[in-house]
């Protein structure tokens, strides 16, 4: 999902669940109409559907995520690259594409911005001439520090209702579907 789409669907207003309206009885009193009263929506079969839910909740979690990264700069893809850039230290752009599924092109103008920010430092490829290593900086791993133990928190804030079996759980079901 591309920043502009995630940003726009962080705008359109979300309802919690709604039950579908109750079948019209021709002896019951009609319901007070009300101007402001919005109708009952029924979500039902979206709801029994893998990818709108998991859609739901990474918008949930992304939402989140977006207003506490802000003081780090930092978007979704941005802290991903940061921690792959800080788990494997000397990792090649190429490598951080096939890991993270993010195009090259689309790769490119990151690690330029993050090495403009001084979080990142390319060294040369100990074994492959062609390419580059990229490391965390001295800033870079300072920032990555704050701002993994913020996405922490926020994890734990945002799966507060799931018990930590429950998450364990999902995190499998969802890597069984995306790691076909």
């Amino acid at each position: 999902m591309s920043d502009a789409s995630v940003a726009n669907a962080l705008r359109r207003p979300r309802a919690g669940r709604k039950t579908p309206a109750a079948p019209l009885d021709a002896t019951a009193p009609a319901p007070e109409s009300s101007a402001s009263a919005a109708p009952e929506i029924d979500t039902g079969f979206l709801e029994t559907l893998l990818g709108y839910n998991a859609r739901r909740a990474a918008l949930a979690v992304i939402g989140v995520f977006l207003r506490r990264m802000e003081p780090y700069g930092m978007r979704p893809v941005d802290f991903s690259v940061l921690s792959v850039v800080a788990h494997n230290p000397g990792v090649t752009s190429r490598q951080i594409c096939a890991a993270l599924d993010i195009l090259p092109p689309n790769l490119v103008g990151m690690i330029k911005s993050l090495h403009k920010r001084g979080l990142i430092l390319r060294k040369p490829h100990p074994t492959d001439r062609r390419a580059q290593g990229l490391h965390l900086s001295a800033a870079g791993q300072r920032l990555y520090r704050e701002a993994q133990a913020t996405a922490s928190q926020l994890e734990q804030d945002v799966a507060g209702q799931l018990s930590p079996e429950e998450l364990q759980t999902l995190i499998a079901l969802l890597r069984k579907v995306y790691r076909r």
